[in-house]
């Protein structure tokens, strides 16, 4: 009694077409909307306190080939006592949109320089962008503080 060819025919047309769906997709590009790059961040920074400290500055984002000019204000509660002047390089990361860049972001932290020194930080903005950021500072700082940094793109 002869076999029906049928059932075979249907399995290796389902395996063909399975096959072509999945080649599909791994040559189809991820869709950069979803995408989360990281950015560069650059920034100029000057810091003056007695026990409350203030600071302002100005950087340079560089995310995804165009540049994004922004201005930088802050308060710091906590020891803080001298003035400084740092510039500070690093990345950012979780930025979906370039309007989450801008925010307040918080940091815990402290510091030590006399004339000059190093300068690290670490910070996170409430749309979940954080940036890591180090570099040289120049002046007179000792600080142990809780800082509240805002961006705003300019």
């Amino acid at each position: 009694m002869p076999q029906n060819p049928e059932p075979r025919v249907r399995g290796r047309a389902f395996r063909l077409i399975a096959l072509l769906l999945l080649a599909f997709g791994l040559t189809m590009p991820a869709t950069p909307s979803f995408a989360q790059a990281a950015g560069q961040v650059r920034v100029k920074i000057v810091k003056a306190g007695l026990l409350v400290g203030g600071g302002a500055g100005s950087g340079v984002l560089t995310y995804r080939g165009k540049t994004y000019p922004f201005k930088i204000s802050g308060l710091s509660f906590g020891i803080t006592i001298g003035a400084t002047v740092g510039r500070l390089n690093g990345w950012a990361s979780g930025i979906r949109e370039i309007s989450d860049f801008a925010g307040t972001y918080s940091s815990v932290g402290g510091g030590f320089a006399l004339v000059g020194g190093a300068n690290g930080v670490h910070l996170r903005n409430e749309k979940g962008v954080t940036m890591v950021l180090q570099g040289p500072k120049a002046g007179f700082e000792l600080a142990a503080n809780i800082s509240q940094i805002t961006i705003a793109l300019r």
